[in-house]
């Protein structure tokens, strides 16, 4: 188990959304709230030590939304290198701080409820589970926590698959039914 208070959140939300279309998904009306804020209130309630975005600039909507609700937000001008590069510079921000572990979040899993994070966070041990996923049906999946240990790796990342390598070892918590679903689509949306 660890303390919230030593822990940080990364919040990935500078995602291209190339398969929802013209528009920024994130920004899409969810129940008449932009999709990502609903993500980003299971961290607001978890109250981790500190709040970190990554969006795709400083100035724009997304990062506005967030700043809003105390994030620190960091701005990932290269979001076609993947999932990785926004890794990266959220691990990058992190890295000089003292929290033992950082919670890695997307913005586009708007069902994720604070009582998930917590659970995961309840899960952690540095030694034997350094790495805790989210999972369904036994595949591990984000939200995920990661103890310091394992920083330098995850900066090590490549492409769009992030720090699925890590993962794989990962004590797994499951999650409600619906929690970890995702919005990739316009489609999916009606079905939220």
């Amino acid at each position: 188990m660890i303390d919230r208070d030593a822990v940080v959140a990364i919040f990935l939300a500078a995602g291209r959304s190339t398969r929802f279309g013209a528009d920024d998904k994130l920004l899409a009306p969810l129940g008449g709230v932009p999709l990502l804020l609903h993500a980003a209130q299971a961290i607001v309630d978890l109250a981790p030590a500190r709040r970190i975005a990554v969006c795709p600039d400083r100035n724009g909507p997304v990062a506005a939304l967030l700043a809003d609700r105390g994030f620190d937000i960091v701005a990932n001008p290269c979001p076609e290198r993947g999932l990785s590069q926004s890794l990266r510079l959220g691990i990058g921000a992190v890295s000089p701080g003292v929290e033992r572990a950082a919670l890695l979040c997307l913005a586009d899993m708007p069902f994720v409820r604070a009582g998930h994070l917590a659970a995961l966070l309840a899960r952690f041990d540095p030694d034997a589970a350094p790495v805790v996923a989210s999972g369904r049906d036994g595949v591990p999946m984000p939200p995920a926590l990661f103890a310091r240990s394992r920083f330098a790796a995850l900066e090590e990342a490549s492409g769009d698959q992030g720090g699925r390598s890590m993962l794989a070892s990962a004590a797994l918590v499951a999650a409600p039914a619906g929690q970890l679903n995702d919005i990739d689509r316009p489609a999916d949306l009606p079905r939220a």
